[in-house]
């Protein structure tokens, strides 16, 4: 009992000995926990508070009766979603939509960050660096408006390309096939450039004497991307890897919304725009509340799961 006793008492002390190192600590960099400060106070208000709503989902809310007071009626909302007939399109839609610019987007920027990176003509790096970037900073709508009037059939500078081969104009924006491909290569356009810069940051940070030393060995310039430069950022690849993994389910509402129609609405569908008509539109709070915690549980799930293989297998991870 007495050993019990003094082990108990032994840890206690040192926790009380990691705390006051930990106060002290804080104290001694008290300006960099102030300069986190707002960004701290910001998730706070306006991520964590927030989720005191999320037993809506679990509930049948009623306004009058405010969130405390609605009924709880449990799964009932997930059961609905689960056996409505919206479900699997949904699902099919969000996840190929995700599993397609995941496919195409995350790739490219890598490509020209190695691209730029070999450049030697500084005038030229950074002309190619600014074409790349600029698309980043339009908006959405403007961005989709662009699309539409490069896609118009009569006036739409592809359609013209194809007339004067000879072909028959295509109606690009309302054909279900081509909505996820327009989707996925106008948002690469848009982010390939900006993306591009977290890895020429990681290229910037790798030793130029392991270039030197490939030289004199007499490698090439492909043999050098390939064994050092891609293995100096593949730990920025794979933490960018999972986050976006982390966002599989996410797919942003308002592109999707706005190039949306109801000729290409059977493969435009996805849950974002689905929780916008159900919650916002039809007023089925909780059920919008359901659907929006099912996408968010399994983007959840699927960092989880993805940092736990990155860490098995490459020893990076956000954790």
């Amino acid at each position: 009992m007495e050993h019990v006793q003094a082990r108990t008492i032994g840890a206690a002390a040192g926790k009380r000995r990691r705390s006051g190192k930990a106060v002290r600590a804080m104290i001694r960099h008290w300006q960099l926990y102030v300069l986190i400060a707002p960004v701290m106070l910001y998730f706070i208000v306006f991520h964590y508070m927030p989720m005191y709503g999320v037993q809506i989902a679990f509930k049948d809310f009623i306004a009058t009766k405010g969130i405390g007071g609605s009924p709880w009626v449990g799964f009932k909302h997930f059961e609905r979603f689960f056996d409505s007939y919206f479900f699997w399109r949904l699902l099919k839609n969000t996840l190929g939509i995700s599993l397609y610019e995941l496919a195409v987007g995350f790739p490219i920027p890598i490509l020209l960050a190695l691209m730029i990176n070999e450049v030697r003509h500084k005038g030229y790096k950074k002309f190619v660096q600014t074409v790349t970037y600029a698309p980043h900073f339009l908006s959405t709508v403007v961005l989709v408006g662009l699309v539409i009037m490069f896609l118009s059939p009569t006036s739409g500078i592809v359609n013209t390309i194809i007339k004067a081969f000879g072909g028959e104009p295509v109606f690009f924006m309302t054909k279900p096939e081509w909505f996820k491909t327009i989707y996925v290569l106008s948002g690469v356009w848009q982010q390939m450039g900006w993306s591009s810069i977290i890895y020429l940051a990681a290229l910037a940070g790798i030793d130029p004497g392991l270039h030197e030393a490939a030289k004199v060995d007499g490698a090439t310039r492909l043999q050098r991307i390939w064994h050092i430069n891609l293995p100096g950022i593949m730990p920025t690849i794979v933490i960018l890897l999972i986050l976006n993994i982390g966002t599989l389910m996410g797919v942003g509402f308002e592109k999707v919304f706005l190039m949306q129609n109801s000729l290409n609405n059977e493969s435009s569908d996805v849950i974002s725009t689905y929780v916008y008509r159900s919650g916002l539109l039809g007023a089925q709070y909780s059920f919008a509340s359901a659907v929006g915690l099912f996408n968010s549980v399994v983007n959840f799930i699927l960092l989880l799961t993805v940092n736990r293989i990155a860490k098995a297998v490459n020893q990076a991870s956000l954790w």
